[in-house]
């Protein structure tokens, strides 16, 4: 390229500028080795001011070649503050590397204005060939690949490196069979020297390292969400093995260790995770991972420890961990930032482990550390949690209703029915006036109508939520109720449960099978059954059996042959002393195979003990009446 001869500074003037940014590079290198962390972080906003203040000098002048290695130098230095300053890599800030990109252009007479980054440094690497613009334009080709690393333009990082390897050998740096182009040309990259006469705040061989670490693991972390574990494991395996902090190093362990788990390999997924916390005991995150670990495994009782142990760490309310060393300017963390990242280092609140626990000691039927650690959420509540905790996506807290229930459930396994009575009234009395009067729905086509007019979908599902609440609030009550013999008051609220859900007018064929059912018309046709059924034990306790057997054959119409309904139904039969009717029934009852059975999707967790609560108790006891009045004493009556 040709040459423009500039106005170049006065000798005197470039030596000043020189001694200036030596003077600034060994202030910075004297602060970050001593003082706190929050002087050092001051030091970088100052040091930052300070280089930008001089940058502006240099370019007060005309770009000129004798002056373009120091302009450069303090170009990289400045923009490492820059990023220093910040908790993420800043794209705009970029803009600062095409400014000295044009700046040398302008200095050898050329023109880049209307071209793109990429096409800049191309046009630059290939055309200018001043041999003492090498290395500043090396150094400055790393930061601007930090940059795109940040934005996750790996292409755009690959494409600059094979330049800067062309740029340095005229052989294409080549990678073998297998291996990882980017990693292989970021290793291949031949850093330039650093000269006593321009120092830099960073040296151009730390930033070699950091951006290998850094393209591993974002290469790592994309495989990984999508779906390609084996090449993932590799490229966090090489991340693991790089230059970072140990805070990354446990970030990194994590990730391998939810790789592991999706391959299938739990122990060595576990393995990984107990290495993050080795590396980081504030790794938090790692060990949510390892309590989901062992609740895939079924280890209920490993699970529950590891989560008692994060909410023992989350409640100390450990002091909040010190940035990161100033000692490098730009670091790992700075340029990895994705959202499966973000996903999976999710910092769990204190109350989400609390209902964790809670969740699952119901689910194993732990009743009594069920209701403590239910009630302690409860209280958290009262704290103002909900302005605490994001219910986003990946937060394991269902919808507050769903809670009380819960933990109704769990009172009324623990035999503490008045309690749960209570608790269930809360729901009742706060889902009230959410429900409109009237609610038309299609029963498998995901479409809800509503009088309301310009209601969209979501507000119509949220209605049907909102009943269901309401709804599963009477039948808990029901039940609890019938536990304390107060069979009368039991009906009644099955009843006012049964009347609730009048509101809704289903509209559908009403076959089998229920896989295209919208999930908040099946649970609320679980609800109605299963208030069928328990205001019909009770009429039977009252002696009210054509009332019973009314409501067990419209629960069968609801769910035929519903393992539950159908023996209640038998024996309101056989109480009315229609007894071959009673018995032809068991026997068709019982010919069915569990296939035949209605498979819905799983009922919500605070139903499941209203489903324990209407299964059949007097099966053994039946099956021998209908026996001997069949005459077939040594046989099961359906063969």
């Amino acid at each position: 390229m040709k040459r423009r001869r500039g106005s170049p500074p006065e000798p005197g003037c470039l030596r000043a500028w020189a001694a200036e940014s030596r003077a600034l590079v060994d202030r910075w290198r004297a602060a970050r080795c001593s003082g706190p962390g929050g002087a050092a972080a001051r030091e970088v906003r100052q040091q930052r001011g300070a280089f930008e203040e001089l940058l502006l000098k240099m370019r007060g002048l005309p770009a000129a070649l004798p002056a373009l290695p120091l302009e450069l130098t303090v170009l990289y230095n400045s923009l490492l503050f820059t990023m220093g300053a910040s908790d993420f890599a800043v794209k705009e800030e970029a803009e600062g590397i095409c400014q000295g990109l044009l700046r040398v252009l302008e200095a050898c007479g050329a023109c880049g204005q209307d071209l793109s980054t990429e096409e800049l440094w191309q046009k630059v690497l290939q055309e200018v060939t001043v041999e003492e613009l090498q290395a500043p334009l090396h150094r400055l080709g790393a930061l601007q690949a930090a940059w795109w690393l940040a934005a996750s333009r790996l292409g755009s990082t690959a494409g600059l490196f094979r330049l800067l390897s062309n740029t340095e050998d005229s052989g294409r740096a080549r990678c073998s069979k297998g291996e990882n182009e980017l990693l292989s040309l970021l290793k291949a990259w031949q850093v330039p020297a650093e000269e006593a006469s321009l120092p830099l705040v960073q040296s151009a061989k730390d930033l070699k390292e950091i951006l290998c670490t850094a393209a591993a693991f974002l290469q790592g972390l994309q495989e990984l969400e999508a779906g390609n574990f084996p090449t993932a494991l590799s490229l966090l395996q090489e991340a693991a093995g790089g230059f970072c902090s140990k805070r990354v190093l446990a970030q990194i362990y994590t990730c391998l260790g939810y790789c592991a788990q999706r391959m299938g390999k739990p122990q060595t997924a576990l393995q990984h995770l107990k290495r993050a916390l080795q590396v980081d005991f504030q790794c938090f995150p790692a060990l949510s991972h390892v309590a989901a670990v062992y609740h895939e495994l079924g280890e209920t009782e490993a699970e529950l420890q590891a989560l008692a142990l994060l909410y023992e760490a989350l409640e100390k309310k450990p002091p909040a961990a010190a940035s990161s060393s100033p000692h490098f300017l730009i670091r790992t963390e700075l340029l990895v930032h994705t959202p499966i990242l973000a996903s999976l280092l999710r910092h769990r609140h204190p109350s989400e482990v609390k209902y964790l626990l809670a969740q699952r000691c119901l689910q194993d039927g732990r009743v009594a550390d069920a209701v403590e650690h239910y009630l302690d959420f409860l209280s958290l509540l009262q704290e103002g949690l909900q302005q605490q905790v994001p219910l986003d996506g990946d937060s394991p807290l269902p919808r507050i209703p769903e809670v009380f229930l819960e933990a109704a459930s769990a009172l009324e396994q623990a035999g503490r029915h008045h309690d749960a009575i209570t608790l269930c009234e809360e729901v009742i009395s706060r889902t009230t006036d959410l429900i409109p009067r009237m609610l038309r729905v299609e029963e498998r086509l995901q479409q809800l109508e509503c009088p309301l007019p310009g209601a969209g979908l979501s507000q119509q599902k949220e209605n049907l939520c909102c009943l269901a609440w309401r709804a599963a609030g009477y039948l808990h009550q029901g039940w609890a109720w019938a536990t304390l013999g107060e069979s009368k008051e039991a009906i009644t609220q099955f009843s006012r449960c049964l009347g609730d859900l009048l509101r809704v007018q289903i509209y559908g064929t009403g076959v089998q099978p229920t896989e295209n059912l919208l999930p908040e018309v099946e649970v609320l046709q679980k609800i109605r059954l299963l208030s069928l059924i328990g205001r019909g034990t009770q009429f039977l306790e009252l002696g009210k059996h054509k009332e019973a057997l009314l409501d067990f054959q419209h629960g069968l119409q609801i769910s035929p042959g519903d393992p539950a309904a159908a023996p209640y139904l038998v024996q309101a039969l056989w109480k009315l002393d229609c007894k071959q009717e009673a018995a032809a029934q068991w026997q068709k009852f019982s010919r069915s195979t569990p296939g035949e059975e209605r498979q819905g999707r799983p009922v919500p967790l605070y139903l499941v003990s209203c489903l324990q609560r209407a299964a059949f108790p007097g099966h053994e006891a039946l099956a021998g009446s209908i026996r001997d009045y069949l005459g077939t004493p040594n046989r099961d009556p359906a063969s």
